[in-house]
């Protein structure tokens, strides 16, 4: 009997020894062992325990509380799970824990649309290295994160997350983020793959476009970052194009990202995104997350009918494991759950001031005269400062400095009786506004009254006025035109009150915008005597402000979007959600995913929206139809003023090799953004008047003090997508190179001719 047992012990001991195991063993050989129902356990994320349909951000994972997901572990092959975590701002995991008296806050980074601003690859590069720290030593593996979506309307609910309505500087800044983040070694996921340009029914919206407008305006920041970056991961987006889901779309995620790309990683959907699991494992779509128990079984099933192919479950199956022997958690990293906050809130309040843009400063206003100590504090927002948007792209954050606090910080006295009464006023009207999950849209209270006599009796006691409009915005749901694009009534008579009495005292105005989006500023803008848009800063927000108006940092930001005159100046203005006709029925309508059942509808804007707009999407449609802009794409103020000059470009070698002279002419150190936008001959197919090409930032300039700044564009850069032809075309003729400070400030042009045409890239036959 003692002999029997150990022959049952000796074999069971081969066996569990003869197990591949991962790190080991190769890939190939783990996934030849598995069996069918463990390849769909990894393919499905460890939700799928909780068959929920909803198109909710994931919940709590169990390795790292408030983190969106994990994977399935298979310990037979050494596999653990690992952790996926949003989120575009910073890491947001759950700050407290059940049973712990530690607290696991993560630093509010400034939103994505701001650090675009900056115009600043090096700096963006910085801040993804401190946010990935951060998502290291809190025990992560991957970040959902960043978001490059292009901003086709003012109105998308989650364009904060997003970085500009440019391709180029979406695609450069995406790509330097990426490679912050990953320097840690920990991974990144780029979303929303592709063409999730509105959050209204975003679970069933059908984009509809041409094939030279998804290339050229919306694949194309993808397509940069992957070349420029290589993201561990990709998220498919929830949306159709053109009829089918983008985590369905085998042209896409094989064709596109993979064969004319060349991206190496995985491809994840968004959490709960599409609707037809086997099309998805059949397209490319990897993982599925967070995971049902309903796409196991459907996966399974169509294995068996062979509607699912084996060969496209195992080359899933790989990437999963590609991605995870990559990870902190396979390499046994001892995370420590104590980054170091204090040095990354330094980074936040310092990459802040670099993405804020002057949009106005008469009279040199700014920075503030420091005998000007007493300030007059108007505006909601000023008192309840916001560091960034909800749902997935917020943070956990330890605190926010206010502008009151930032201000305070920066030496300025703050009127007491003025901020004790906006913040009775907050404490009680706080309290009324409707209760909502986390991700959903924040709800801000109406700006408050300020009376023209007590604004009055301020203008004798007060130096200056300080005025900040607030806006937010959120997953789910889109802004609305009247009282969010458009200021409220409430807004204009303050500004207009505010403006007219302390400038018959003689005294300055200034107007902080702390905002997630685009707003009408051309009704507005010639009240106050300068403008100071902030955006959404991260948690140092007061202290950034305050900064900048002191003149400790010299504003350097410019815009990555145009400021329209009106809303009903924007090209896609008529192709584009209108809240006020969205019912509460529709909405219901488009979440309700349970058992993948919803009532078909087709409804334009909500079911489908038409890009008829093309590629003429924000500064290329307004320069070339010569419609006036409030302030244009590119544009932004500085405290001191540049020369450039030794403007030169020639080409050699299929490379158009650009050189020029910045000079601070001013009297304050400073940093300038040069952009280069080319005109094409446009004799084949319709063209911008101009698109920006290349783009630089100068170091930090002491007055008087010169940098020479060189740039190059590949010739085949400047290729417009035929859809005859499926191919990347540089056509023959006169090229414009364009150097500006803006896209409607040129400063000097230079001409090059292309004397032959070019295929610069054959493509497929795709998105039909």
């Amino acid at each position: 009997m003692k002999h029997i047992l150990l022959s049952l012990l000796l074999v069971t001991s081969i066996t569990m020894i003869a197990e591949p195991q991962l790190g080991k063993a190769s890939i190939e050989d783990i996934v030849n062992a598995m069996t069918i129902e463990e390849k769909v356990e990894l393919i499905v994320g460890s939700a799928g325990s909780a068959d929920n349909q909803n198109a909710t951000i994931g919940g709590s994972a169990k390795l790292i509380p408030g983190a969106a997901g994990s994977t399935n572990s298979i310990s037979r092959f050494g596999i653990p799970e690992i952790v996926l975590a949003d989120g575009p701002a910073g890491l947001r995991i759950d700050a407290t824990r059940e049973g712990s008296n530690s607290t696991y806050y993560c630093t509010h980074f400034p939103i994505e649309t701001l650090l675009a601003s900056s115009w600043d690859i090096q700096l963006v590069e910085s801040v993804g290295k401190a946010m990935g720290n951060e998502v290291k030593e809190y025990g992560v593996d991957v970040l959902l994160a960043p978001a490059t979506n292009i901003h086709r309307n003012p109105l998308n609910g989650r364009n904060f997350e997003y970085y500009s309505e440019d391709p180029l500087l979406s695609g450069k800044i995406c790509a330097a983020m990426i490679r912050g983040v990953q320097s840690n070694g920990v991974g990144t996921s780029l979303k929303h793959f592709a063409f999730n340009n509105q959050e209204s029914n975003r679970t069933g919206n059908d984009a509809r476009m041409s094939e030279r407008t998804a290339r050229e305006i919306y694949l194309k920041p993808f397509e940069i970052a992957v070349k420029e970056s290589q993201p561990w991961t990709i998220m498919t987006s929830y949306n159709k194009l053109n009829g089918t889901y983008t985590s369905e779309r085998a042209d896409l995620l094989k064709t596109v990202l993979r064969d004319e790309w060349g991206f190496k990683g995985l491809v994840m959907t968004d959490w709960y995104g599409g609707r037809h699991p086997e099309l998805q494992m059949n397209a490319g779509n990897d993982l599925l997350m967070p995971g049902t128990v309903k796409q196991k079984d459907v996966i399974l099933n169509a294995i068996r009918k062979g509607t699912i192919s084996l060969r496209a479950i195992d080359e899933n199956v790989t990437r999963i494991l590609g991605l995870i022997v990559r990870t902190p958690r396979f390499l046994n990293y001892k995370y420590s759950d104590a980054p170091d906050l204090q040095s990354h809130a330094a980074v936040t309040r310092s990459s802040a001031t670099e993405g804020m843009i002057l949009l106005k400063n008469d009279n040199n206003s700014l920075p503030l005269d420091r005998k000007l100590k007493k300030v007059a504090v108007f505006g909601r927002t000023s008192y309840d400062f916001m560091a960034g948007g909800t749902g997935s792209g917020d943070v956990n954050h330890k605190y926010v400095v206010s502008l009151t606090e930032g201000l305070a910080n920066a030496g300025f006295v703050v009127d007491k009786k003025l901020e004790k009464e906006y913040l009775k006023y907050l404490s009680i009207e706080k309290p009324k506004l409707p209760k909502f999950d986390w991700w959903h849209p924040r709800v801000l209270v109406q700006e408050k009254t300020v009376s023209t006599e007590e604004i009055a009796k301020l203008a004798k006691t007060q130096d200056v006025a300080i005025i900040t409009i607030g806006r937010t915005s959120g997953e789910f749901i889109d802004r609305s035109i009247e009282g969010d694009f458009n200021l409220s009534e409430r807004e204009i008579n303050m500004i207009k009150d505010v403006s007219n009495i302390f400038h018959s005292k003689g005294k300055k105005v200034v107007v902080i915008l702390n905002i997630s989006g685009v707003i009408e500023t051309q009704s507005w803008k010639d009240l106050p005597d300068a403008i100071l848009l902030a955006w959404m800063p991260g948690q140092e927000g007061g202290n950034s402000v305050a900064d900048i108006l002191i003149g400790k940092e010299n504003p350097s930001g410019k815009l990555p979007m145009t400021f329209p005159c009106s809303y009903n100046d924007i090209p896609s203005s008529a192709d584009f959600p209108d809240c006020k006709d969205i019912t509460e029925e529709m909405i219901l309508n488009s979440l309700n995913l349970r058992e993948m059942e919803v009532t078909e509808t087709n409804i334009k804007n909500f079911d489908y929206t038409e890009y008829s707009e093309g590629i003429m999407v924000g500064y290329r449609y307004y320069g070339t139809n010569k419609v006036k802009v409030s302030y244009p794409f590119g544009f932004g103020l500085s405290y001191t003023r540049f020369d450039i000059s030794d403007y030169a470009v020639n080409v050699v070698d299929g490379k158009i090799n650009i050189s020029l002279k910045v000079r601070n002419a001013g009297e304050i150190a400073g940093k300038e953004v040069v952009q280069v936008y080319v005109t094409a001959p446009g004799k084949t197919m319709v063209k911008p008047i101009k698109e920006l090409k290349s783009f630089a930032k100068t170091n930090l300039l002491q007055p008087g003090q010169a940098q020479t700044i060189n740039m190059t564009i590949n010739v085949n850069e400047l290729a417009t997508y035929d859809e005859q032809r499926i191919s990347w075309v540089v056509e023959a003729g006169n090229y414009q190179i364009n150097l500006g400070t803006s896209s409607e400030t040129i400063c000097a042009t230079k001409s090059i001719t292309i004397a032959n045409e070019i295929i610069a890239e054959k493509t497929h036959g795709l998105l039909k």
